[in-house]
């Protein structure tokens, strides 16, 4: 599960940024991400990464739900 964050940037810099960013084909959303990910590398314990990848692996996909309980209510009935 991915979550957001917001950070506040002086409305100048920022436009700078989007504009220097744009001419290397990239946006700041992407940059962030690289760096959010080189910084989680170098902070995070290599045994706290690989422990959460494990999990990550692990989790089974959501299932829908289905119309069981509507279904043992017919079998419960007869």
């Amino acid at each position: 599960m991915k979550k957001s964050i917001s950070i506040s940037v002086n409305e100048e810099k920022l436009s700078a940024i989007e504009m220097y960013l744009e001419q290397k084909s990239t946006t700041l959303a992407a940059e962030l991400e690289k760096y959010a990910d080189q910084l989680y590398g170098k902070v995070v314990p290599q045994n706290v990464r690989d422990f959460i990848d494990m999990m990550s692996d692990r989790k089974p996909a959501r299932k829908p739900r289905n119309s069981l309980p509507a279904e043992s209510e017919k079998h419960s009935e007869q």
